[in-house]
C-alpha cells in the first residue's frame, strides 16, 4: 500500500504524540512510576523505613524509636507496604505517633499511593508537616478523602474504594515570605487523584487542627505560617492505612504556578 509524504508524516507525529501522552500519564496514578529526577521515600524495606522516616515529635508525641508501624505483605500485589497503626495512636490520638521525613522540603513533586482495608479507615498525607490532604474513607466533605483539609472538597466518586489502591500526584510551592519574613504568598498546590486533577493552583489557607497537628498549628490559630521547610508527614490515628510507592522531587517553582 502506497501513503503520500504528507499520510506518512501526520501519521507519525500522531503515534510520537500517543507514547508522549502515554508516557504522560504513567507518571500519574496508581503505579506510577518513580522518574530518575525523583527519589525514594518508601519503596517496601524496612531499612528506607528507619533510614528516611522518624516520629514527629510534636506536643502530643506518645510513641518511640524505632518506629512501630509495621511492614506488611500487599494484599493486592507483591511487595511489602506501610500500615500506619500505632498503638500509642490508639482512639484517634493523632499527633501522637506520626511519622515524617528526616528530610525537609519547599517545594517539590510528590506521589504516594494508599489503601484502606477497613470502614472509616482515616489518616493523612501533611505537606511540608502543615497541609493536610485527607485520606478518610466514607466522608465526602471539606473534612473527607482528598479533601484540602477544611478548604476545599474532592469528587469522591474518584475513590477506588475500599481494599483497593488509591493515588495522591502533587505539585507543591511553598509559601513566600519578604525580606523581614512577612507572608507575601500563600501555599500553592496541584492534586491529581488515581489520575484524575482534582485541584487545580489552589491556595491553602492554613495549618489546620491546632499544634498537635503539625508545624505551625499552634500559631495565630494556625494562621502563623512560618518560612522553614518541612518533612512529609503520614498521620496515625489508630487507624489500619496502608502506604506504598512513595516517591518526591525537590523542585524550584519560581511563578505562582504548580499546575502539571
Amino acid at each position: 500500500m502506497n501513503i503520500s509524504k504528507t499520510t506518512f508524516y501526520q501519521l507519525s507525529c500522531f503515534i510520537l504524540l500517543f507514547f508522549t501522552i502515554k508516557s504522560s500519564m504513567a507518571q500519574i496514578g496508581v503505579g506510577a512510576e518513580k522518574p530518575h529526577s525523583a527519589k525514594w521515600l518508601f519503596n517496601g524495606t524496612r531499612e528506607m523505613l528507619d533510614d528516611k522516616w522518624t516520629y514527629w515529635e510534636g506536643p502530643r508525641l506518645k510513641a518511640s524509636l524505632p518506629i512501630k508501624w509495621q511492614l506488611s505483605e500487599d494484599p493486592i500485589h507483591k511487595g511489602m507496604v506501610l500500615n500506619t497503626y500505632d498503638e500509642s495512636a490508639a482512639n484517634g490520638l493523632y499527633g501522637a505517633a506520626d511519622i515524617v521525613t528526616k528530610e525537609k522540603f519547599r517545594d517539590f513533586r510528590l506521589h504516594i499511593e494508599f489503601l484502606i482495608p477497613h470502614e472509616g479507615g482515616n489518616s493523612g498525607v501533611y505537606l511540608q508537616n502543615r497541609y493536610e490532604i485527607q485520606v478518610l474513607d466514607g466522608d465526602t466533605t471539606s473534612h473527607g478523602m482528598a479533601a484540602i483539609i477544611n478548604e476545599k472538597s474532592a469528587p469522591y466518586h474518584i475513590y477506588n474504594g475500599l481494599k483497593k489502591w488509591n493515588a495522591y500526584d502533587i505539585q507543591f510551592r511553598a509559601a513566600r515570605f519578604d525580606k523581614q519574613g512577612e507572608l507575601i504568598e500563600r501555599p500553592l498546590v496541584t492534586i491529581y487523584f488515581n489520575g484524575v486533577k482534582i485541584h487545580e493552583n489552589e491556595y491553602i489557607q492554613q495549618v489546620w487542627g491546632g499544634p498537635n497537628s503539625g508545624l505551625d498549628g499552634g500559631n495565630d490559630g494556625g494562621k502563623g505560617i512560618t518560612d522553614r521547610p518541612g518533612g512529609l508527614k503520614l498521620q496515625s490515628e489508630g487507624h489500619e492505612v496502608l502506604y506504598r510507592n512513595i516517591w518526591i522531587e525537590n523542585l524550584d517553582i519560581k511563578k505562582s504556578d504548580t499546575n502539571f
